[in-house]
């Protein structure tokens, strides 16, 4: 039976957690355990990257389309999709309004849910739908169904985006950070970015032509060296380093067919980012 503990003119119910402040580092601490549970332990999520393939038009998405079609017959996986140049230039505008950063992360999310359509449109004939931002629990809905659902990058802070620690108003929270957030929540399988590159580089390919690639490489590592210039949000490995479930990052090109589905069939290939334990 439920044990109530009075004494200090209040009643409670007896756990570890009564009359314990809920900011103390040392009660936080021991809460910690490696019991989470993995929701979605066999799915991937694919992130589709926005500036890197959608704005590049029908040469980049067409052929990933046909390559999504075939794979989801195989695997099962979370589209996500971003929002690419015309984020910034809402964003350029919101600056100019005065906006504050949390009515900037509410609009990023509406330009995503654009690009969240356009991808559902071309996939339709082959069983997709747009899910609802934060419908996460829908999943198993779409699944057993056989369709393919696409969310949006974001992560759902929306009006409660955290004050950026840098400085300035633009949020520090994008659409690589949005994703693996949800990867990790739900336990998912692994998390591969499709952008327009082979991976990770010690330095952006695109402005250097000594740019060495990164095959195969750690968190840890990452954390200790930091390419130049990062092909996904610093944020991401940032909080990586504390979280428990995803252990595996692939970066691919989405460019080159046939990459995308080596991936969801586990094949180290683009740049692979391990993380070896719970708490990196």
């Amino acid at each position: 039976m439920t044990k109530l503990v009075g004494g200090d003119g209040r009643t409670h119910i007896e756990s570890r957690l009564m009359r314990e402040s809920l900011q103390n580092r040392s009660v936080l601490e021991s809460t910690d355990s490696e019991r989470d549970l993995q929701v979605f332990p066999d799915v991937s999520l694919v992130s589709i990257g926005g500036q890197s393939i959608f704005d590049r038009g029908k040469d980049a998405i067409l052929p990933l389309v046909a390559e999504i079609a075939e794979a989801k017959k195989h695997h099962r996986m979370v589209l996500g999709v971003g929002g690419g140049t015309r984020v910034r230039h809402t964003m350029s505008i919101a600056v100019d309004l005065g906006l504050p950063v949390g009515g900037m992360a509410q609009l990023v999310g509406a330009m995503e849910e654009l690009n969240a359509i356009v991808l559902n449109t071309l996939l339709a004939s082959h069983g997709s739908m747009p899910m609802q931002r934060d419908h996460f629990w829908d999943l198993p809905l779409y699944f057993d169904a056989g369709i393919v659902p696409i969310a949006i990058s974001v992560p759902p802070y929306h009006f409660w985006e955290p004050p950026p620690a840098e400085g300035g108003v633009l949020p520090a929270h994008g659409s690589d950070f949005g994703l693996f957030q949800l990867a990790d929540v739900l336990g998912m399988r692994q998390v591969i970015y499709v952008k327009d590159e082979d991976g990770l580089y010690d330095k952006d390919p695109k402005k250097h032509a000594d740019a060495r690639h990164i095959a195969r490489t750690t968190l840890a590592e990452v954390l200790a060296h930091p390419p130049e210039e990062n092909i996904l949000d610093e944020e991401l490995f940032a909080a990586w380093r504390t979280a428990k479930n995803l252990r595996r990052i692939v970066i691919v090109n989405g460019l080159k067919p046939g990459q995308l589905t080596r991936a969801l069939q586990g094949e180290d290939v683009g740049t692979v980012i391990t993380k070896e334990n719970a708490r990196g």
